[in-house]
């Protein structure tokens, strides 16, 4: 409301040469009440200044977000784009990274994950890092630690295959299901499950619910591009879009 007054007071004063010469904090009382008279005159006339007001502070706002965003993504970018313990897949060279915070029980994380594919089928210059990001419980966590485990004790093909079964998993997880799901990958499901609490395991977690803090993620999907952060699921198309306009920033 203050930036909103300041702003009529500038209109007002560009309109009348009498206020412009005078300044606010020498007007006395009388003076005052003649000029909030003036402003209240102003919109009642002219409502739409209200709505012009509103926006520019919107935009304002917005660009300062972006701005803010930048920089982080920038201070942060090792542990955004290459922390050497994620995932890593679509063209390792590619020219733009897109990094994805997940939780697999997560209902938008899986309904945007066809959206991710068909993101990595149809712009082969995307390289994606995957994120491991569990925030929906013990089962969440339970999932992204098999993930993890899978990955550091069988290696990224090992990994995707189970992000892909873990996505479209439907109810309770317990180890269990778990040792089940990998023996039909064909994993050592002993070394997978026996890791599932290894300190390497848990250190991921922990790096990257920090990361997320920092940058301001608590919800998923989440995604990271250079320039600019991403929070929710959107389509493919307007993903695809951002990416194009961060080829554009390079």
């Amino acid at each position: 409301m203050k930036k909103i007054i300041c702003f009529f007071s500038a209109v007002v004063f560009t309109a009348s040469t009498q206020l412009m010469a005078l300044e606010i904090s020498n007007l006395s009382t009388d003076e005052r009440d003649a000029f909030g008279a003036e402003v209240r005159k102003y919109l009642l006339k002219n409502p739409e200044v209200i709505l012009e007001v509103f926006q520019i502070l919107e935009q304002r706002s917005s660009e300062e977000k972006q701005r803010t965003e930048k920089e982080l993504i920038i201070q942060n970018s090792k542990e955004i784009f290459s922390d050497n313990f994620s995932y890593v897949g679509g063209n390792l060279d590619g020219d733009v990274t897109l990094v994805e915070f997940i939780d697999y029980r997560c209902g938008y994380c899986r309904r945007a994950a066809p959206e991710v594919k068909n993101l990595i089928k149809n712009d082969n210059g995307i390289r994606l890092v995957i994120k491991e990001f569990p925030i929906l419980g013990d089962e969440s966590v339970l999932m992204s630690r098999f993930a993890i485990s899978a990955l550091q004790n069988a290696g990224p093909d090992a990994y995707l295959k189970a992000h892909d079964a873990l996505i479209e998993l439907q109810g309770i997880v317990t180890i269990d299901r778990l040792r089940k799901l990998a023996d039909n990958l064909g994993f050592d499901a002993d070394i997978i499950i026996s890791n599932l609490d290894h300190a390497d395991v848990s250190k991921v977690i922990r790096q990257n619910q920090a990361l997320a803090e920092t940058l301001s993620i608590s919800g998923t999907p989440s995604f990271v591009i250079p320039h600019q952060i991403i929070r929710g699921a959107l389509p493919a198309n307007q993903i695809q879009s951002l990416i194009e306009e961060s080829r554009d920033q390079s």
